[in-house]
């Protein structure tokens, strides 16, 4: 009794698989456009910008990393009303 109910499930999922795989492949573009084309350089490109840029600052602007407050802070005087 099982194995007709497991049969029917696997040809089942089996067609709706291949529509699946049928309807992605209508849904295909039939050229390249702009992203295609120019997508993966846009991203290196920018990434490459923001990069330089980041490293640029941290050398070049005297940026001080990790300044701890100890002994620089005091604390101020309590004021009773």
């Amino acid at each position: 009794m099982m194995f007709p109910l497991a049969r029917y499930a696997l040809n089942h999922l089996k067609i709706q698989s291949i529509r699946q795989v049928v309807a992605r492949q209508g849904h295909t573009k039939p050229s390249s456009d702009f992203h295609d084309k120019y997508g993966n350089m846009l991203l290196v490109s920018g990434f490459t910008f923001c990069f330089v840029g980041f490293v640029f600052y941290i050398t070049q602007m005297g940026v001080e990393w990790n300044l701890s407050p100890v002994g620089r802070v005091t604390p101020k005087e309590w004021k009773n009303k």
